[in-house]
């Protein structure tokens, strides 16, 4: 299990390479605004731990493992995020989501997907929700 903040850096090396780009130290060092020794600590650990494959001055590569936990962390969020629209909180989203995405239990964040789903596949259902909202408000 990984810390809160290792899930960091796990999430950032994998949105990265989704973009086809070369993940190097600086650059996540720059995307979470934090120092080199922070960045090349991480790595190490997560080398250790399997999911990247860490030398110092080379590109960093996720492993298999990396990066099918690197998604898991990517939809994490993203759910988290679509939920906090859906439910039309007044809330800094990525900042509550980024809050949130590490404390979550696995059956909870299973709770929202089914209710992003669900409100997906049914748009009147969630337009009453937010007229009860918009009623509970006034």
């Amino acid at each position: 299990m990984l810390s809160p903040s290792l899930e960091d850096y796990l999430e950032e090396i994998y949105r990265i390479s989704q973009r086809g780009e070369t993940v190097r130290t600086t650059d996540i060092a720059a995307c979470l605004n934090v120092s080199l020794p922070s960045v090349t600590k991480a790595m190490q650990k997560l080398d250790e731990s399997k999911y990247i494959h860490y030398r110092r001055y080379r590109e960093i590569v996720l492993t298999d493992s990396g990066k099918k936990l690197g998604h898991f962390l990517v939809e994490r969020n993203r759910i988290i995020r679509e939920f906090l629209k859906l439910i039309g909180s007044a809330c800094d989203v990525a900042a509550e989501a980024e809050a949130m995405e590490h404390y979550l239990s696995l059956p909870t964040l299973s709770a929202i997907m089914n209710f992003v789903k669900f409100s997906e596949q049914h748009p009147a259902w969630l337009e009453e929700y937010r007229k009860f909202c918009q009623n509970a408000s006034d």
